[in-house]
């Protein structure tokens, strides 16, 4: 019987390795207001295991509207891997109001997983189970779920997306810029609260996390100004349903030392089919969010 269960668990994996992912999932859309929605929103995930860490819209824009979440399968899947895998310590749902509807959406469990842990994600597969099923519940339980993965006509295949870049010369997950080192966690975790008391020019706290029991801080940061969320996002984000859950952007606090995701990672990972053409939209970008961030290790 033990043999198999692993012949039947290795056919498995080899199916999912050639399974093509999409950074996004329609949860159910509404003709409720976003404001109108959001409390019900943010009741059924605690309702179903998820804590809302942080929330804001982005651009400022009360058409928009993202809840960070955490879940204690994600905290666990963190915990038991530790290092970059803290940018996986949250999952983000969006609001967004589009042509006389409201989308609610998700950012894919499977598909950040698997680009977050890569080839460790099996280790953490039955986590992220867990939280798949925790979001259709909860989103079954304010109307219609939809279920749709989107903001990829094809999507990443899981071997691709646990080695992602976007193309040659690109960054790869763990190619981070470094905002900062500093003699210890806690060290660095003070300067960058105190540059957010402080007010730093064009960010704002949108949410931080520890990850008990190691030293793992995340950040989501709103990003504000003439480099900030209203000068990128309109030009990458033009498909329907709109990418609302791609922010916000976060910084990692391990050890001692602030990694920021590349850029050219995050925003690729984020937008798969971004051609060339609109990349070049936004060259300076990563440059431009890394300034912003880099502010607040200062």
């Amino acid at each position: 019987m033990k043999a198999l269960l692993s012949i039947l668990f290795f056919s498995l994996t080899i199916m999912a390795q050639g399974q093509a992912l999409k950074p996004y999932i329609l949860g159910s859309s509404t003709d409720q207001s976003v404001s109108q929605v959001k409390s019900t929103l943010q009741s059924n995930l605690e309702k179903n295991g998820f804590a809302v860490v942080g929330q804001y819209n982005p651009m400022g824009e009360q058409s928009r509207l993202v809840l960070v979440v955490t879940h204690p399968q994600l905290t666990k899947a963190v915990q038991q891997i530790g290092g970059l895998t803290g940018f996986a310590a949250t999952l983000r749902v969006a609001a967004t109001e589009e042509n006389g509807r409201v989308d609610l959406s998700y950012t894919n469990p499977e598909y950040w997983g698997n680009a977050y842990f890569r080839d460790d994600f099996e280790k953490v597969a039955s986590n992220y189970d867990k939280v798949a099923a925790a979001f259709i519940i909860t989103f079954k339980s304010i109307g219609t779920y939809s279920g749709t993965p989107f903001g990829s006509e094809k999507g990443v295949e899981v071997d691709k997306l646990r080695k992602y870049k976007y193309m040659f010369g690109m960054p790869y997950f763990d190619e981070t810029k470094d905002l900062g080192d500093f003699s210890s966690h806690q060290s660095a975790v003070d300067v960058i609260d105190a540059n957010f008391e402080a007010g730093k020019k064009g960010t704002r706290l949108v949410y931080k996390y520890d990850v008990p029991g190691k030293d793992l801080t995340l950040y989501g940061v709103a990003l504000s100004g003439e480099t900030g969320e209203e000068n990128f996002l309109p030009k990458i984000d033009i498909t329907d349903p709109k990418q609302t859950a791609f922010l916000p952007y976060e910084m990692l606090v391990m050890d001692g030392k602030v990694h920021m995701l590349h850029g050219r990672f995050r925003i690729a990972l984020s937008f798969p089919d971004l051609t060339m053409g609109t990349f070049t939209k936004i060259m300076s970008t990563p440059g431009d969010i890394e300034d912003l961030l880099e502010q607040l290790t200062r």
